[in-house]
């Protein structure tokens, strides 16, 4: 026999989870201990929103589902943010509250609420773990997180249910999906046809694909078929960004939209690998004729109408596309060049062209930086110009909030990899505005001893939103504060901090940054309204 606690520790344990992140209550003492004595480190942070992006940071590094804790009452409300993120970006995440006993319920009100009531609109699903049978409500959480489309399940647990001793099933009862290919048969056939017969293909892939791990499923097809792969920002790097066939990311530029749209609508067939519209703004809906040939190979059923398509494929997105490509002989693809014609065309529009400024920040640190460095990125202007910018060599080695877009993400994102896979180099991209959301994770990365590069864009502003507001007519307000001294911030934490106004300076603290066995802290003064004309 085993406490609840120790049941769903050690379940999430043979889950994969090795990390859990957030903040201690008396309600969650117990399950603490659990954790730490199942072999998942836990990890204080300052705040419950910071400590789910960490939890989603391990889950990018390793697969496994992240795990957050917060105790009742506040703990719970201020982790709904990093929550909605979680269902909207489809990050598997297993969501440990603690709460007081049914009976204590009946007459005790302080801090009370129904914790489930609130999160139910934002989560895949909810428990309250009872007096048996916590092994398989663990379980169950878990096959839920993570199957298909991922997304947030929150597990609340009474205080004496999880002191409580109760059978755990050695039997694991967590099963594998098998996902599947299309069956053979004429609408197979059909869709072979117009593959064969494609001059113009277009293949764009989504979150979807890396959900399901068909990343290795879609290069393989792009190359053997030889046609062009755009992706959304979450799954740059399918195809490494500096290979031909790669056309890079939309999402949120109109700059970049202006020039996909064009080849969108010259192609006569696209192919949607995993597409998940969740991430794209409005000019992606409904981006194809209506007499389109269009192919969309899903996880799951196309109930959200931001597009529709000719055929639909639901099921594994990778044996979809082999299935699709098999004994598939074609002609020559795009004889009049057009996609590398974009490519160049894109390059083009967002070359940095600055002496310094922020496309020069994005410009110096991918050639500075190795290769395989893991970047996160911060919700603002930066992270338009930086997703059409910063190429990456390989999936999930870009991290950000896309579908929710909230700001706060880029450091503590980086933490949980880094803590996950304290081998790869890891640097944070944010704007001073999303950093001083979250300065006192800076503190935390001290206590958690991990070697961050952290580059911050400083313009004391709220700098989309203050282009908005002069795009339609309006002065100022509410988008411009004081500037903050961001070193300094990161001296007295214990960290390295310094402050670069060009090229050569940031390219030598940069340098410097990654032999440094601490954290640094590069704050990069690129003046008002920096990003006119940029996005």
């Amino acid at each position: 026999m085993a406490n609840t606690a120790d049941v769903i520790a050690r379940r999430l344990y043979e889950a994969g989870c090795r990390h859990a992140f957030g903040i201690p209550g008396g309600e969650v003492l117990t399950l603490i201990k659990a954790l730490h004595e199942a072999g998942i480190a836990f990890g204080l942070a300052k705040h419950e929103n910071a400590a789910g992006f960490m939890a989603e940071g391990t889950y990018h590094a390793s697969g496994a589902p992240g795990v957050l804790v917060a105790t009742l009452g506040p703990g719970v409300a201020n982790a709904v943010n990093v929550v909605a993120n979680a269902w909207q970006d489809r990050v598997p995440m297993i969501f440990l509250t603690g709460c007081i006993d049914a009976a204590d319920a009946l007459t005790y009100t302080h801090q009370i609420f129904d914790h489930r009531a609130l999160l139910a609109p934002v989560t895949k699903a909810t428990f309250t773990v009872g007096q048996d049978a916590a092994d398989v409500l663990i379980d169950k959480a878990v096959a839920i997180a993570t199957d298909d489309q991922p997304g947030p399940v929150m597990v609340d647990v009474p205080i004496a249910v999880a002191a409580a001793e109760q059978p755990d099933n050695a039997a694991t009862r967590r099963m594998t999906p098998t996902r599947g290919a299309p069956p053979a048969g004429p609408v197979l056939d059909e869709a072979r046809r117009w593959l064969r017969d494609a001059e113009r293909p277009l293949l764009v892939a989504g979150l979807d694909a890396l959900c399901q791990g068909a990343e290795a499923g879609v290069a393989a097809f792009a190359r053997d078929q030889e046609i062009p792969l755009l992706t959304t920002y979450k799954a740059k790097g399918i195809v490494a960004e500096d290979a031909p066939l790669s056309l890079g990311a939309a999402g949120l530029s109109p700059k970049a939209d202006a020039l996909l749209l064009a080849l969108v609508e010259k192609s006569d067939l696209v192919i949607l690998a995993g597409y998940d519209p969740i991430e794209m703004r409005a000019g992606w809906r409904d981006p194809w004729p209506g007499a389109a040939r269009v192919l969309e190979l899903s996880s799951v059923a196309n109930t959200h109408y931001m597009h529709q398509a000719t055929r639909s494929f639901i099921g594994d997105v990778a044996a979809g596309l082999a299935a699709l490509g098999n004994d598939c002989p074609h002609g020559k693809r795009w004889p009049g060049g057009e996609p590398a014609a974009t490519r160049a065309a894109l390059r083009e529009a967002f070359r940095a062209g600055q002496t310094w400024g922020p496309a020069a920040v994005i410009e110096v640190a991918r050639r500075v930086l190795p290769r395989d460095v893991v970047a996160s990125i911060d919700t603002g202007a930066h992270r338009i110009v930086f997703n059409q910018m910063w190429e990456c060599y390989a999936p999930r080695t870009l991290l950000q909030s896309t579908g929710l877009c909230t700001m706060g993400c880029a450091l503590p994102l980086a933490m949980g990899y880094k803590q996950a896979q304290p081998q790869r180099h890891v640097v944070a991209f944010t704007g001073d505005a999303g950093l001083e959301m979250v300065l006192g994770e800076l503190a935390t990365l001290r206590d958690l001893d991990l070697p961050v590069i952290v580059v911050v864009f400083v313009d004391d502003s709220l700098a989309l939103i203050e282009l908005k507001q002069r795009s339609v007519g309006h002065g100022n307000l509410g988008v411009d504060f004081g500037a903050s001294d961001f070193p300094a911030l990161a001296n007295a934490f214990g960290l390295h901090g310094a402050w670069v106004d060009d090229r050569a300076s940031l390219e030598c603290e940069l340098e410097d940054a990654l032999a440094r066995s601490r954290s640094s802290v590069i704050a990069c003064r690129i003046g008002a309204r920096a990003y006119d004309g940029m996005i």
